[in-house]
């Protein structure tokens, strides 16, 4: 009798917390699709699903009316509340195909040269804050697998016209010094991930597989820091590689970072939410005995390229969902000469 009584709490905790959560899989292979980030009708990011595909459905609220869903950085559908509202949203998610990775110089040699496309940006309580992308060169060295260096070749930078500065006001602050390119720093070794700190999960696709890393600090204290107060950080990592591969460097698909920490001067009220993403979409593979590179510095009071590289059908430009929301307030930083 109190086996048959466990199980029956069992299973009603298990359907509450499926009720709690809505699951997008995709409408191709009827898996999980993570990083599908959620927008309200005022631009605010109101979730980004995980590695299992889930969102909390207290992120969403009808006074959104309506909300755009974003994966793989192009708009895949617009829904309202109660369609949203679901267990599980089927979602076509055939938006573009897989870019083939160029692999050029293919000889081995000391160093592993990938080049690819990025973006970053920055949201305070939902809302963009500040935004970035470009072209980015990461060297490894061959035989460890361990980052060398990262160098970026051109870029650009875009932040709010209304942004504020005033000291005891962190909602009011321009976060754009926080924008940072993506680290990539264990992807030729993924198992240095795999510490106590953090927790682990893998994704087996039809396409592609995913490891999902996540970690989290101050949880229950917060820490001070002249006047000001940091709560609740957490990251969540998703490196994605060749289907049933050895998820080495040449397996290498994909590459996102989300980073939230809460914070407030001790005279706010309320902490504020602050979020930071960074993506990375490797295009070209190389291999060199020189690790010297043509780079610039990343200085986020300019942009500073040479060529349109966003206007390539490819390029993860997510500058064109935030504009369709902030209109002209979202300004690009001037070129640098």
């Amino acid at each position: 009798m109190k086996r048959n009584i466990f199980l029956f709490f069992f299973v009603l905790i298990l359907n509450i917390a499926h009720a709690q959560s809505i699951t997008f899989i995709s409408e191709r292979t009827h898996k999980p699709l993570s990083k599908v980030s959620v927008f309200g009708k005022d631009g605010s990011i109101l979730a980004f699903s995980d590695i299992d595909g889930k969102i909390s459905k207290q992120s969403i609220s009808p006074d959104q009316e309506k909300f755009q869903l974003i994966y793989n950085n192009f708009s895949v559908a617009t829904l309202t509340y109660a369609e949203l509202n679901q267990d599980i949203i089927t979602i076509n998610d055939q938006v573009k195909e897989i870019e083939t990775i160029v692999i050029k110089n293919s000889k081995p040699a000391k160093y592993i040269f990938i080049k690819g496309n990025f973006n970053a940006y920055v949201t305070v309580n939902g809302k963009l804050n500040s935004y970035a992308d470009g072209i980015a060169t990461y060297i490894f060295d061959n035989k460890t697998k361990k980052l060398k260096s990262a160098n970026v070749e051109q870029y650009r930078v875009f932040r709010l016209v209304n942004a504020k500065d005033e000291k005891k006001e962190t909602s009011s602050w321009d976060y754009g010094n926080s924008l940072q390119i993506p680290k990539l720093k264990n992807v030729g070794n993924p198992e240095e991930y795999k510490t106590k700190r953090n927790t682990i999960k893998e994704l087996k696709g039809d396409h592609k597989d995913q490891i999902e890393v996540t970690g989290a600090a101050l949880q229950e204290k917060e820490f001070s820091l002249f006047g000001f107060r940091f709560f609740d950080i957490r990251t969540i990592l998703n490196m994605s590689f060749e289907k049933a591969s050895e998820k080495s460097l040449k397996d290498f698909l994909e590459y996102n970072e989300v980073a939230f920490v809460k914070l407030k001067h001790k005279s706010e009220p309320n902490y504020n939410q602050i979020i930071l993403y960074n993506n990375f979409y490797p295009t070209e593979l190389s291999f060199n005995n020189d690790n010297d590179i043509e780079k610039v510095k990343f200085n986020k009071d300019y942009s500073n390229y040479i060529t349109k590289y966003w206007e390539d059908p490819s390029f993860p430009n997510m500058q064109t969902i935030f504009s369709s929301f902030f209109k002209g307030d979202l300004k690009e930083q001037e070129i640098k000469k």
